[in-house]
């Protein structure tokens, strides 16, 4: 495993890269796609893209939960979680690098 993590500065150096718009264009159009995305999600849409996987936000209900050292009884709000399902593509994908 590595420690690179992939920036948004990278996302749109492989767009100038491979589609040809210039940096700034390549960088303005990775954050409006991002934006769209988060703002979808915020309005509690689900997000889809084809071949690699779904964003959704779950709602979770108000509990009680228990602090592991202490034993004490914790209220747990309710709250909204942002969860990811990889296609199956992309699992496969995943995997497949595994095995090199």
């Amino acid at each position: 495993m590595t420690d690179k993590t992939l920036t948004r500065m990278d996302l749109a150096e492989a767009v100038h890269n491979q589609v040809g718009l210039s940096r700034n264009d390549s960088a303005d159009l990775v954050e409006s796609i991002l934006s769209h995305v988060s703002d979808a999600l915020v309005d509690g849409e689900t997000v889809k893209i084809s071949s690699f996987g779904t964003f959704s936000v779950r709602e979770k209900a108000a509990r009680i939960g228990r602090n592991p050292k202490t034993g004490e009884e914790v209220p747990i709000h309710p709250r909204r979680v942002l969860t990811f399902r990889p296609s199956h593509l992309m699992k496969d994908r995943v995997a497949a690098g595994n095995k090199s």
